[in-house]
């Protein structure tokens, strides 16, 4: 067997802004605020920095992120596609340029002004990209309206209730409760909050949305090695994978057999061969929640449960902390920001730093997913 990225590389440094509904800073400030708090946090000069590893859809750009906080040469930059789906795959495009010798420190960053700004459907000057072609014209116009179709037809197929997807919804707002940083903070929701919710896109009330959030994060990525040197207990990328299903299309998955299983089912396939470890061996979860549907269509395909057992999984308090499987315990983008899941990231590695505001105890394997229903990603990190 050639060589693997198993435990070559680790997150040494994460940092963040604050996040609200309207900052008054700039994208690209926001971005080196982020930044120089992760490196801060590493215990590692900008200067050091060679590698860059953003989204596509990043407004910010590595050639004037480096400038701005005086990196040197860089050797390695590259961007992942679709939106929220490339938040982990930031992270394994550095896991193997440093594994590889192509870089030693990387910085993956994510910097959006989405609640201040413009909601990207709203524009109606430009030409609509093939797969938008064949939903737009028909009424889905916003992801609300795809993953809200997606959502009936689980329900349909599998008897989910709204009751399930409050129970996700609940269990990221009661982790937010807990967690100062979030917009959600100190703002319970309850059940008949959440029946009595305006609709958005039927069966998704308001509760089933993300937030929207300005915001921006990072991370600092180094060879295991170098990691064990930093201020801060070594994160390990453990394994990760990036998945795009055979005739995916994105959102609504219209011309798969099964438009039920999504990209989760490719790169979680990809993601368990690359570890030594399972769905079982996961003490805690960060899961890519833009729609609460989301949650249970990715407990599926990650394999912590069987096809159509992801709503019942939800019963009983199996995401809360104690549960079955803790997740989003910073309160996600459903409760503590929405900036296309880096703030799952930084979480994941709060829990295996023990510094959580919602600490699993004892917590030393965490699952953090990219957006499900497109080309997605997924990391497993071990302490």
């Amino acid at each position: 067997m050639g060589p693997t990225l198993k435990d070559a590389t680790a997150i040494a440094g994460i940092g963040q802004t604050p996040f609200a509904k309207r900052l008054p800073a700039s994208e690209k400030a926001l971005a080196c605020q982020a930044i120089v708090a992760a490196l801060d946090d590493a215990g590692i000069a900008a200067s050091e920095v060679d590698a860059f590893a953003s989204y596509t859809m990043e407004e910010t750009d590595e050639v004037e992120i480096a400038k701005a906080i005086g990196a040197g040469d860089v050797t390695h930059f590259s961007k992942v596609g679709y939106g929220g789906g490339g938040s982990c795959a930031t992270v394994a495009h550095l896991a193997a340029a440093i594994a590889t010798g192509q870089a030693s420190v990387g910085v993956a960053w994510r910097s959006r002004k989405r609640g201040s700004g413009p909601r990207p459907w709203k524009n109606t000057q430009v030409q609509l990209p093939t797969p938008g072609q064949w939903t737009r014209p028909f009424g889905l116009l916003r992801p609300a309206d795809e993953i809200g179709m997606l959502a009936r037809r689980y329900m349909h197929e599998y008897g989910a209730t709204r009751d399930h997807l409050f129970n996700v919804a609940l269990a990221c707002r009661n982790r937010a409760n807990q967690n100062p940083a979030a917009i959600m903070y100190e703002r319970p929701l309850t059940r008949e909050m959440y029946m009595t919710a305006r609709w958005i896109s039927e069966p998704l009330c308001l509760f089933d949305n993300c937030l929207e959030t300005d915001g921006a994060l990072a991370c600092v990525v180094v060879s295991a090695e170098r990691a064990r040197d930093c201020r801060q207990r070594p994160v390990y990328v453990h394994s990760a994978a990036q998945g795009l299903p055979a005739q995916h299309h994105g959102m609504v998955n219209y011309w798969n057999d099964d438009p039920l299983t999504g990209p989760a089912w490719t790169a979680a396939r990809h993601l368990w061969k690359g570890a030594d470890l399972g769905p079982q061996d996961v003490d805690v979860a960060q899961i890519y929640d833009a729609f609460t549907p989301l949650i249970p269509l990715s407990l599926e395909g990650y394999g912590f449960c069987g096809r159509g057992e992801g709503a019942a999984f939800t019963e009983g308090g199996a995401l809360e902390i104690g549960g079955r499987l803790p997740l989003n315990t910073g309160g996600g983008g459903l409760s503590e920001a929405y900036v296309h899941g880096f703030n799952l990231i930084n979480e994941g590695v709060r829990q295996l730093r023990g510094t959580s505001t919602a600490q699993v105890p004892d917590a030393a394997t965490c699952l953090v997913t990219a957006g499900e229903g497109v080309p997605t990603s997924a990391l497993l990190l071990r302490s």
